[in-house]
């Protein structure tokens, strides 16, 4: 990747990770199912808003089928299997396995891509950066997998394996705007979860939200999901699924400097070494360290 792609996917992570701020505030007062309608549902009113505003409305023309199942891949399945598998395992092991995003990757690219083979650097560059995440969040909890709850296991796995078929069914948007592909996205998936919603938890029947919820609410949907979203499918058209999905090694180190920064938790010898090996990784990725080295 350049040095313009790699700044792309930094400021990626840090939005992604805020989200796991804004999430800790939600899930007090809102179920699931109702902050992901939220998320999604503000999140495209927000882009329509900003489409109309610079006179690129959305049109009939545009692929809206394709649209409804990158939204399936990248947003509903997810954060159903996502929410479903934090609720029966801790939530470290569930980063380490969400962390297994660019394995999954790596191997479908492999076989269904022709641009984005398998390479012995991005296999070391792999391994660093999931073993980075695993120290980082906790080194003790791999030996959870196997033993914890099997079904909270899967479906964070399952999880890990949508947003890597999401990332390459992505690649069928370069010659749109992603402005564009970001707003279609989220509106469709807005569109399929507002009856399950509705039917799963009643949302109607749920108690006005507190300020601070809304508040959480607009910059989830804001923050981490209509700019996340711009910023989404512009790197994976000029990266390629490979090396956008290295932003799920980030978000832990994201999230751990969020938390020391707003919240003032410390940061221990451990991380500080988890994200050395995260950085190892991404360098081993990037391949540029590699042959300056060999110079």
């Amino acid at each position: 990747m350049d040095s313009t792609g790699w700044a792309l996917l930094m400021v990626l992570s840090v939005l992604w990770g805020s989200s796991f701020l804004f999430f800790a505030l939600l899930v007090v007062e809102l179920p699931p199912l109702t902050i992901v309608l939220g998320r999604v549902g503000l999140a495209a009113l927000m882009l329509h808003l900003l489409l109309l505003l610079r006179r690129m409305p959305v049109h009939a023309g545009l692929p809206w089928r394709e649209f409804a199942v990158m939204g399936l891949l990248n947003n509903i399945i997810p954060f159903v299997l996502i929410t479903l598998g934090v609720a029966r395992i801790p939530s470290g092991l569930a980063a380490i396995l969400n962390a297994t995003t660019p394995i999954f990757t790596v191997l479908a690219a492999h076989w269904l891509t022709a641009d984005e083979r398998f390479s012995p650097a991005k296999a070391a560059g792999v391994a660093l950066g999931f073993a980075g995440v695993a120290v980082l969040v906790g080194p003790g909890l791999l030996g959870g997998i196997g033993q914890a709850d099997l079904v909270g296991q899967l479906c964070c796995l399952g999880a890990a394996v949508s947003y890597a078929f999401a990332g390459i069914y992505g690649r069928r948007f370069r010659a749109i705007p992603p402005l564009h592909v970001a707003t279609g996205q989220v509106t469709a998936s807005a569109a399929m979860l507002l009856p399950l919603a509705l039917l799963l938890e009643r949302s109607w029947t749920l108690p006005m939200p507190s300020a601070t919820a809304w508040a959480a609410l607009f910059g989830i949907a804001l923050l981490c999901t209509a700019m996340g979203y711009v910023l989404y499918f512009a790197i994976l058209a000029r990266v390629g699924a490979t090396n956008l999905l290295l932003v799920t090694f980030l978000l832990p180190a994201s999230a751990l400097l969020l938390g020391a920064l707003v919240l003032g938790e410390a940061i221990s010898l451990r991380a500080l070494a988890g994200m050395a090996l995260i950085g190892a990784g991404l360098a081993a990725i990037d391949g540029r360290l590699l042959r300056a080295l060999r110079r």
